[in-house]
C-alpha cells in the first residue's frame, strides 16, 4: 500500500467565533453570501431548473399513449439507480393512468440496456412504446430496429453522449443528474402538463432518487445536493413498506444518512441485478404487501451476502494479477462472475490508486468493468480503444465494455499506450486532503454539529477530514472476519480503521501518531460516543 500525502487546505486555524464552519467553507470555494447560502440550503429551485434534452416531444408521446390506451413498457437497468429511476417512472405513469409495465434485463442471459430480442418480445406483445431509464444513448441499432418494427422509444439518460446518437422519438439527458433524477425530472414535467394534483406524490419519491443518486456516486452539489437532502428526510420516515423492510432487515434505525444509503441498502438493492435479477429489488421498492416485503428484503440480505463472497474470493485473485509497472491495470480472469467486476475494480483502485480494468473472461464475449481516479477520465479512455469493443459507455470515472476475448491483449496495451501521456506520477500518488489540524480538545459534538452542516457528504462533497498530532495510541485491535479492519482507542476517543488491517504490525499501545479522520456519532455500539473513522496515520519522526 503506497504512502499518502496528507494535503492540509488550512495550517494556521484562527480560533475566531463560526472560524471552523467559515473554513469549511473556504475549503469548498464557496466566497459570496449566495454560494454560502445555495451549498447550506439547496432549494427546489436547482432541480426544476436543470435542463433536459426534449423534454416537449416526451410528453407528447407519452400523452397519446395514454389517450389511446397503449401498451407502454419502462426497460431499465438492473442497477440500483436503474431500479429506482423504473420505479418513479412506472408508479407515475400508472398514476396518470398509462398502461404500463417494467422491464429489466437479466444481467447474463440479455446484457445490459435495450436488446435486438427483448424489442421483438415487446412487439408480439403488443407493446408500441418503449421508455428507457438510466441508459439509451448508445443504443443507436436497437432503437432503429425498434423504429423498423413500429415501436417508437423514448429514451432517458445520463451518460455521457457518444458521437453517434439513436435517432429515438425524445431523448431526454442531462449529465447533471443520474439515471434516477432524469427519470424523476421528466415525471416531474409530465405530471405539471398532464395531471398537477399528483405532485405531492411525485415529491414523495425523491427518496427513490436519493437511494440512486448515491448509489451511483454522482457529486453531491446544486440539483444532487437538494435531492438527497430532502430525500434523506423522506427516507427517514417512509411510508414505502418495501424499504422500512429493508431497514429492518440490514439492521438500519432512521435517521437515514448518505453511509446507510450506500453501505447498506443500495448494495442490496444492487445485488440482485448483479448476481441474480433486478425484478425483486423492484418489486421490493414498489410492493404494498407487508409479508411479500419481509419475504424480499430477506432475499435482498442473502444474495447480498452471496455478492460479498463472491466479490472477496475475486478480489483475493485480482491482487495477484495486477502488473504495478502499469499506469492502468488491465486483468482478467475465466472465473469471475461479471457482475462483481465493478465491486473488484473499486477495491484495486482504493489499494493501488491507478485506474483499473477487470475482465470477466469468457470463450468468445468478455464484460469488462472500470473505475478511475480523480484526474482522469476513463470513459474516454476506453473509447479511444474503440476498435477492440463491441460495445461501451459510461462516466468519467466509472465504465463498462463488452470485447471480444481474442482482443484483450491488444486492448491492454493500447489503453497503457494512451495512459502514457495522460496519468502524471502526481495523478498516481494517493493524497489526504485534510481540512485542518485540530486539538484533541476541539473534537466534540459541537465540532460535529458545524460540520453536519455541510451534509449531505458524497462525491464532489466530501466529508471533512482532520488531522490530530501525537495522539496517544492506547490499544488497537483487528476486526472483521478476514481482520481486515482495525478497531482503535486513541487519544481517549474510539477509532475505526476500515482496510487498514494490514497496517497492525506497525502499531503499538503507548506510542504517538499523527492521525487523519473524520467524526462522527457511534451509533452502531449504541453508546452515543464520538467515534473517529481513520483515513491514514503516522508514527511522528
Amino acid at each position: 500500500m503506497q504512502k499518502k500525502i496528507w494535503k492540509v487546505a488550512d495550517k494556521k486555524v484562527s480560533k475566531e467565533k463560526d472560524w471552523l464552519i467559515n473554513l469549511l467553507l473556504k475549503n469548498r470555494g464557496l466566497k459570496t453570501a449566495k454560494e454560502i447560502k445555495d451549498f447550506l440550503y439547496p432549494s427546489f429551485s436547482e432541480l426544476e431548473n436543470v435542463k433536459l434534452s426534449q423534454v416537449p416531444l416526451a410528453i407528447k408521446r407519452i400523452k397519446k399513449a395514454i389517450e389511446k390506451n397503449e401498451k407502454v413498457i419502462v426497460y431499465s437497468d438492473y442497477d440500483a439507480d436503474g431500479i429506482s429511476a423504473t420505479a418513479i417512472m412506472w408508479e407515475t405513469l400508472n398514476d396518470l393512468g398509462a398502461s404500463v409495465m417494467p422491464y429489466i434485463p437479466h444481467r447474463i442471459k440479455e446484457g445490459y440496456g435495450l436488446a435486438v430480442p427483448a424489442i421483438d418480445e415487446l412487439k408480439n406483445k403488443g407493446v408500441t412504446l418503449i421508455i428507457t431509464v438510466d441508459h439509451g444513448v448508445t443504443a443507436v441499432k436497437q432503437v432503429a430496429h425498434a423504429k423498423k418494427i413500429g415501436v417508437d422509444v423514448i429514451v432517458t439518460d445520463h451518460h455521457v453522449l457518444p458521437k453517434e446518437l439513436p435517432e429515438a422519438t425524445a431523448l431526454v439527458h442531462t449529465t447533471e443528474l443520474c439515471g434516477a433524477g432524469v427519470s424523476w425530472r421528466l415525471c416531474w414535467d409530465l405530471v405539471n402538463n398532464l395531471s398537477p394534483k399528483l405532485k405531492p406524490l411525485l415529491l414523495e419519491r425523491l427518496e427513490l432518487a436519493a437511494i440512486a443518486t448515491i448509489a451511483d456516486l454522482v457529486p453531491l452539489l446544486g440539483a444532487n445536493r437538494y435531492i438527497v437532502k430532502e430525500g434523506v428526510k423522506i427516507l427517514s420516515s417512509t411510508k414505502r413498506i418495501g424499504v422500512n423492510a429493508l431497514m429492518r432487515a440490514s439492521s438500519i434505525t432512521p435517521p437515514i444518512g448518505t453511509y446507510e444509503i450506500s453501505h447498506m441498502l443500495a448494495p442490496r438493492i444492487n445485488a440482485m441485478g448483479r448476481i441474480e435479477h433486478g425484478m425483486d429489488a423492484l418489486r421490493l421498492l414498489c410492493t404494498r404487501n407487508k409479508n411479500q416485503a419481509e419475504e424480499l428484503a430477506r432475499t435482498l440480505a442473502r444474495t447480498n451476502t452471496k455478492r460479498q463472497d463472491l466479490t472477496q474470493k475475486a478480489v483475493e485473485t485480482a491482487f495477484t494479477l495486477v502488473n504495478e509497472g502499469e499506469k492502468i491495470g488491465v486483468i482478467h480472469d475465466s472465473s469471475w462472475h461479471e457482475g462483481v467486476i465493478g465491486l473488484v475494480a473499486s477495491r484495486l483502485v482504493e489499494s493501488f490508486n491507478k485506474p483499473m480494468i477487470v475482465i470477466a473472461k469468457g470463450e468468445v464475449l468478455s464484460k469488462g468493468s472500470a473505475r478511475s481516479i480523480p484526474g482522469f477520465n476513463i470513459v474516454e479512455a476506453i473509447r479511444s480503444s474503440s476498435e477492440y469493443l463491441i460495445d461501451g459507455g459510461g462516466h468519467p470515472m466509472a465504465a463498462g465494455f463488452t470485447i471480444e476475448s481474442r482482443h484483450i491483449e491488444s486492448f491492454s496495451q493500447k489503453i497503457n499506450t494512451y495512459a502514457q501521456s495522460k496519468i502524471t506520477e502526481e495523478l498516481l500518488t494517493p493524497k489526504v486532503n485534510i481540512e485542518c489540524e485540530l486539538k484533541e480538545e476541539d473534537v466534540n459534538f459541537s465540532t460535529l454539529k458545524i460540520i453536519k452542516q455541510l451534509s449531505p457528504f458524497g462525491v464532489g462533497n466530501p466529508e471533512p477530514v482532520f488531522m490530530t498530532k501525537r495522539m496517544l495510541l492506547e490499544n488497537v485491535r483487528p476486526v472483521g472476519q478476514t481482520n481486515a479492519h482495525l478497531k482503535l482507542q486513541v487519544g481517549g476517543f474510539s477509532a475505526i480503521a476500515f482496510n487498514m488491517g494490514e497496517k497492525r504490525s506497525a502499531l503499538r499501545p503507548g506510542q504517538e501518531i499523527d492521525v487523519a479522520y473524520t467524526i462522527s456519532e457511534d451509533r452502531y455500539s449504541g453508546n452515543g460516543n464520538i467515534q473517529l473513522k481513520v483515513k491514514d496515520f503516522s508514527t511522528p519522526n
